[in-house]
């Protein structure tokens, strides 16, 4: 059965609007982009996709697969990692961790999102893992799941290594699954906490954050800084306003202030320029379906997503949604079981496709249940 809604979504502003065309932002940074985090959508590029060392900007993937790998139960963060020899010896931005001692995983996150610590990067690597290559291996192999085509790793940290290389619009592209994990925010927000180290817990390590933009402007809640001689000074942002969340990649700055100003510059345009117009919420009800042989008659049908899309404030556009579910549906029915799909249309062609899920358990009913509703029914005839 396909039932068929057109949506008409406006966004004509009822004030006079001044219009900024992205080509009109000047970026002196040799890469950018900015892209809405939810749908993906790219509001400004800048060689976006040119190969470039990323520095500490690499971490992202670490905390992701970090993130992911709590998110599935393997790993906790009260579990207690030993830090290996190759960890302790890292260098560069660190907390100073020493050869056999413990730590936990919330501490080596906390390094990782505060102070950018490569000896923590490694330390989470190995512990994920077993292995630090077979982790540098599992970075890969999710960046090639996430259709990350211009990136390769070779260390979890970003400390300069040949072939180690990614590109403005991957790390967008990474930064937003990061982003997926909200818990991630209560690390990446952090601007100064102390963290114990050493293998008698015996040393107190101040560690402030990287990321300036945090004290700037309080719609920023993350990402990551990273800089090498290479790499120049790199940022990849993020900000909310409403319910539009925005990330901004910048790399190669010519200095440290420039990236955090081009940031800001490339998030301040998307806020002012686009707005978040939804098309479906998230379990919004899409109508009813018969159930048959099943213990009630009739269930709700919600979408398992929403969708939306960022609009030019001075841009109108239509939608049809065109709901496929069948005419009825036999029971037993789980919460959560697909029954059908929408498909968002924009000019006739595809742009979303949403399952539709049934939003209560049925139970198939039995001889007793039926005997009673016949009865039921027999009294109102």
């Amino acid at each position: 059965m396909k039932k068929i809604i057109i949506m008409f979504i406006s966004c004509l502003l009822l004030f006079n609007f001044a219009t900024v065309r992205a080509d009109d932002l000047s970026i002196e940074s040799l890469s950018a982009i900015l892209i809405d985090s939810d749908s993906g959508q790219v509001l400004f590029e800048k060689n976006s996709h040119e190969m470039l060392p990323p520095a500490s900007i690499t971490k992202i993937m670490t905390m992701l697969i970090t993130m992911e790998e709590i998110n599935k139960g393997n790993i906790k963060l009260t579990d207690e990692a030993t830090i290996s020899e190759l960890a302790a010896d890292m260098g560069g931005s660190q907390l100073y961790l020493e050869y056999t001692e413990k730590r936990s995983i919330e501490d080596l996150l906390k390094g990782v999102a505060v102070e950018s610590a490569n000896d923590a990067a490694v330390a989470l690597s190995e512990h994920i893992a077993g292995d630090y290559q077979l982790f540098i291996q599992m970075m890969n192999d999710r960046a090639s799941e996430l259709g990350m085509k211009d990136t390769k790793f070779q260390n979890a940290n970003g400390l300069p290594a040949e072939e180690h290389y990614t590109s403005a619009h991957d790390i967008a592209l990474m930064s937003r699954e990061l982003l997926k994990y909200p818990e991630i925010h209560n690390y990446m927000t952090i601007w100064m906490t102390d963290i114990t180290v050493g293998k008698n817990n015996d040393k107190v390590r101040t560690i402030s954050n990287t990321n300036k933009l945090l004290r700037r402007d309080n719609r920023v809640d993350g990402l990551k800084t990273g800089y090498t001689d290479d790499a120049g000074y790199c940022l990849a942002a993020t900000a909310k306003e409403g319910s539009m969340r925005l990330v901004s990649v910048i790399l190669n700055a010519p200095s440290s202030n420039e990236r955090f100003d081009e940031a800001m510059k490339l998030l301040n345009y998307g806020f002012s320029q686009y707005k978040k117009e939804n098309v479906v919420d998230s379990n919004e009800a899409m109508g009813e379906i018969i159930v048959n042989k099943g213990d009630i008659d009739k269930i709700q049908l919600v979408t398992k997503e929403g969708y939306g899309q960022l609009l030019p404030k001075n841009e109108t556009k239509e939608f049809e949604q065109e709901i496929n579910i069948p005419d009825n549906i036999n029971a037993p029915i789980k919460k959560g079981d697909k029954i059908g799909e929408l498909i968002v249309k924009e000019k006739g062609k595809e742009v979303k496709k949403i399952d539709l899920l049934a939003d209560q358990d049925v139970e198939k009913i039995t001889f007793f249940g039926l005997f009673n509703k016949l009865y039921k029914d027999f009294l109102v005839f």
